[in-house]
């Protein structure tokens, strides 16, 4: 069986249908005037063979196209792209099934933040008197390597509500470089984690050697093709709409041998895009849109998510706001427009503008988490351990998250309410009221074995004291050290045998 996810009964909208058929025909407007900056020769000509109107951009320093997309163009793409999509995993029972019109949310992690954030306690003594002694938290900010990737894939494989592991970390050890980043970046978290794995590409050139290794984790080519392990980000358009010649030329190339992908777009609201919600929905809505319709020309059928990460400008220094509430209501938005389109949705939530776990990071990241998943985005990423703006990535706040993240698939859970809760209910006032204590006490303790009643928070101080940090702390450790689910030895062998570039480190049958 799949993951489950969380069901919503009733999604979080903000539009009506008709603001969304007036979106998605003002996205179809501007993908025919102006249309698309294209950087790539192979996606040019794709699009003229399809009936789009190409012209070659004059006076440009790099080789562009204009590409004007007629409306039927892409709506038969929306037509042809799979309105159901597996993402497997190397335990099927983590595999994700992702439907565009049913409303259930995956939690994931993400995005490859440059910081990798460690925690450690120190005691400190009072000045005042030095009898008086307190541990508190100290946080310890570096560069990720491939080690940290590891560590964060295991404590995915432990985090009981995280569905799926886009990784949290560059790896930037000294011996990585382009030719080697991918299999160590794909190794290090296949090895370490059996939920699915999603990644962007570094380099062209590895996506053989990515699949090599996917299919031997699978099992075989002819496995793997029904249990895709792995899955690829391509951030095709830069905005304001304009497709990237490296990642146009790598959606294309995925798209020809079928692998499932995100078509993903993050432009920022009142610099890279309108400032009101109106037209950075119109814009975001129509750079997917011509994702999509260029993976369904190159091989109809391909698996595809709707990608946002729409962001609203920080206006004293133009950084992503991420915690902003505009943020949380352009993906509910973007989700809204997926399920129109019934294609799965990639949505993002739960990064907070703070650089450390504590108060400020907690408020930002369940504003924006429990907003945007009672949406319904089928696959809600960045969820898990992200601060300072998507730049550092934390393992204390993504055990915090996961904390939270169970106290809300609590509250989203199915009412319990029909003729027959009703009836066994009264039987109990009944049963209750003829008794000297007048106690329910004996009808609460199967719900609590069967997990019908919320437990107390987990992270929760004796004697009114805030202890979430030092006791996520804790949990964190317990975590880490349970065993390692790694791949066999056998499959390992296999792996450093035909995948050239693994660094020794991440060898697990040493």
């Amino acid at each position: 069986m799949p993951r489950e996810g969380i069901l919503i009964r009733k999604p979080l909208e903000r539009l009506t249908v008709d603001e969304i058929k007036n979106i998605h025909h003002a996205s179809l407007d501007v993908l025919k005037d102006p249309g698309i900056t294209c950087y790539n020769a192979k996606a040019a000509e794709i699009f003229k063979s399809a009936g789009a109107s190409v012209e070659r951009v004059e006076g440009s320093d790099n080789p562009c196209w204009n590409v004007s997309i007629p409306a039927e163009i892409v709506n038969e793409a929306l037509r042809l792209a799979p309105r159901e999509i597996k993402l497997g995993a190397r335990d099927e029972n983590n595999a994700l099934i992702m439907k565009g019109d049913e409303p259930r949310v995956h939690l994931v992690s993400g995005s490859e933040t440059n910081i990798w954030l460690d925690t450690d306690f120190k005691t400190y003594v009072s000045k005042e008197n030095p009898d008086d002694e307190v541990e508190l938290p100290v946080f310890n900010s570096k560069r990720g390597t491939v080690e940290d990737l590891a560590k964060s894939a295991h404590l995915a494989e432990q985090l009981e509500t995280l569905d799926g592991f886009i990784r949290p970390v560059n790896i930037q050890d000294k011996e990585i470089n382009n030719s080697n980043k991918d299999v160590n970046k794909f190794f290090a978290s296949l090895n370490n984690t059996t939920k699915h794995v999603m990644a962007g590409l570094t380099s062209l050139e590895e996506l053989e050697n990515v699949v090599r290794m996917a299919e031997l984790v699978a099992g075989g080519p002819d496995k793997f093709k029904n249990n895709h392990v792995i899955s690829f980000i391509t951030c095709l358009v830069k905005s304001p709409m304009q497709m990237v010649n490296d990642t146009t030329q790598t959606l294309i190339e995925l798209c020809s041998r079928g692998l499932p992908l995100v078509v993903s777009s993050s432009p920022q609201a009142g610099t890279t895009a309108p400032p009101t919600e109106a037209g950075i929905i119109v814009q975001i809505n129509a750079e997917v849109l011509a994702g999509i319709t260029l993976s369904q020309l190159v091989n109809s059928g391909t698996p595809v998510l709707y990608g946002c990460v729409p962001v609203r400008a920080r206006l004293d220094n133009l950084n992503d706001a991420y915690s902003a509430p505009e943020t949380a209501f352009y993906n509910i938005d973007c989700v809204q427009l997926a399920r129109y389109y019934q294609i799965p949705c990639y949505s993002t939530a739960g990064v907070s503008d703070a650089g450390e776990p504590g108060m400020q990071s907690a408020v930002e990241r369940l504003f924006s988490s429990i907003l945007v998943a009672l949406s319904g985005p089928q696959y809600l990423h960045c969820a898990f351990g992200l601060l300072d703006g998507n730049s550092t990535f934390s393992m204390l706040q993504a055990v915090i998250d996961d904390a939270h993240y169970k106290m809300l698939r609590m509250f989203l859970q199915d009412v319990d309410i029909n003729d027959n809760s009703i009836e066994q209910a009264t039987g109990q006032i009944r049963q209750t009221v003829d008794t000297q204590q007048k106690l329910f006490i004996n009808f609460i303790r199967p719900l609590m074995r069967r997990g019908k009643l919320s437990r107390p928070y987990p992270f929760e101080g004796k004697e009114g004291k805030d202890q979430v940090i030092e006791l996520a702390y804790r949990e964190l450790q317990n975590m880490l050290n349970k065993p390692e689910s790694h791949l066999s030895d056998e499959v390992v062998s296999q792996i450093m045998k035909n995948v050239p570039g693994i660094l020794p480190v991440l060898d697990s049958r040493k």
